[in-house]
């Protein structure tokens, strides 16, 4: 029997999630392709969730009101350095049978460990706080709930995530992908209605100096990339696509690289039409109507049944706001789940892993809440997204640096070229980064 291109030791046996680990049947060699590919579908839609999250709408909706399509081309380059890194992190847990957090467990230095998973569980606060704001202002829009009430409510998705992984881990994929379905068909629906000028579209997915050298335009462009490119998504993935059970050979590893490689990058091309689309409906209601000062879901939500002529507009918004908010939050207690056991070898119990992070999320969103009123719930969300992209080197350089190691993916190693691409990307990301560091002091 063929060996895998690497053996964790007994330090490193315990599998990645273990309740989902090769709990997903997969069809033979001999089935029809269909078959084998569709086994493989639903860890990239679970991943694909966390690049449609709130933190995304606040930071699309101001790039289109105050800029219009520019920042279309900032939205497209985004979505496919994260169809490269996820495919990468896919391949890093297909060929190690590890995950991301327990592969820089082995390989660093326990102090250096400890900053990555400090880094990692900063971007999942950020994350969540995004996730509270976002399904408290659905629940006040929609049902006329108050804010902090509607925060407090969103605790209780605990329970949820309880019941569906009990039910097993393909209940988890098909309630998320259900949810998908409902944020592309509002959308759709909002795009239609908005009817944007195709030659306008078309423009602003070319690159413009512009958003380099206009420090506010460069601030919402770093958003979105951090919007975009989730760094606990990386660890996500590596982990959840482990989930089938394919033959740990090296034939079989081979053949689940590739479906989770097609599986992701579908997924992800859904995830790059609701970003477009919500900037895109943003820049036709808002960019060209004189409300480029848009910059609150809640007004967003007021002004697009009138603006676009069509009564459930709104309706439709709130209703996607719900659902990419409790989407979101199930993602995001699984990648705790996964950062927490992967460097410190420490299970908590789901419920304890949610409420822990949720009520570190709900403090901000409260005192903000409390001292500014409503208006503070923009700036909360445009600050969790910059702060998602200060995170994003600590996942992406150990990443990059990992399928670069013919040590430890042996004939899985990614090619050169392919390495020289993924670390310019690592590159674009620090300079970036760097560039709005020095924006934010000066």
């Amino acid at each position: 029997m063929q060996r895998p291109a690497f053996q964790p030791d007994h330090a490193d046996s315990r599998h990645s999630l273990p309740e989902a680990f090769a709990s997903i049947r997969v069809p033979q060699d001999d089935t029809h392709w269909m078959r084998r590919f569709l086994s493989y579908v639903g860890p990239g839609y679970m991943v694909s969730v966390g690049y449609m999250d709130p933190g995304n709408w606040a930071t699309d909706l101001q790039g289109g009101a105050r800029f219009g399509y520019a920042l279309l081309s900032v939205i497209v380059l985004s979505n496919f350095m994260a169809v490269l890194l996820q495919a990468l992190s896919a391949r890093l847990g297909i060929a190690t049978g590890l995950d991301l957090a327990q592969a820089c467990r082995r390989r660093f230095h326990p102090v250096l460990n400890i900053l990555l998973w400090v880094a990692c569980e900063l971007a999942i606060i950020a994350c969540d706080l995004a996730e509270v704001i976002g399904t408290a202002v659905a629940l006040q829009l929609l049902f006329h709930i108050p804010l902090l009430v509607g925060a407090l409510i969103s605790s209780l998705d605990a329970l949820l995530v309880l019941f569906l992984m009990n039910r097993g881990f393909r209940y988890l994929e098909a309630f998320i992908i259900g949810l998908l379905s409902i944020i592309a068909l509002c959308f759709a629906v909002q795009l239609i209605a908005a009817a944007p000028p195709l030659a306008a579209v078309f423009a602003g997915l070319k690159p413009s100096l512009s958003i380099l050298t206009n420090s506010q335009m460069l601030y919402i462009a770093i958003g979105i990339i951090g919007a975009t490119v989730m760094p606990h998504n990386l660890y996500l993935h590596s982990s959840i696509v482990q989930s089938r059970a394919y033959e740990r050979t090296e034939r079989g590893r081979k053949d689940a690289i590739r479906w989770a490689t097609w599986d992701s990058s579908i997924a992800l091309m859904l995830a790059l039409f609701i970003n477009a689309a919500i900037l895109i409906v943003a820049a036709a209601a808002f960019h060209t109507t004189g409300h480029q000062d848009v910059a609150e879901i809640q007004d967003a939500y007021h002004l697009l049944s009138p603006l676009l002529g069509l009564g459930v507009a709104s309706a439709l918004f709130g209703l996607a706001l719900l659902a990419a908010g409790t989407n979101s939050t199930i993602t995001g207690t699984l990648a705790g789940q996964i950062v927490m056991e992967g460097f410190l070898h420490l299970r908590l119990p789901h419920w304890a892993r949610r409420l822990v992070t949720r009520g570190l999320a709900i403090v901000p969103v409260v005192i903000g809440t409390v001292l500014y009123g409503n208006a503070s719930v923009g700036q909360l969300l445009m600050a969790s997204q910059v702060v998602l992209s200060m995170q994003l080197p600590f996942a992406v350089i150990p990443l990059v640096l990992f399928v670069s190691d013919r040590r430890l993916m042996g004939v899985f190693v990614i090619s050169r070229p392919l390495a020289v691409l993924a670390w310019f990307v690592a590159g674009l990301i620090l300079i970036l980064n760097f560039k709005l560091l020095y924006d934010t002091i000066m």
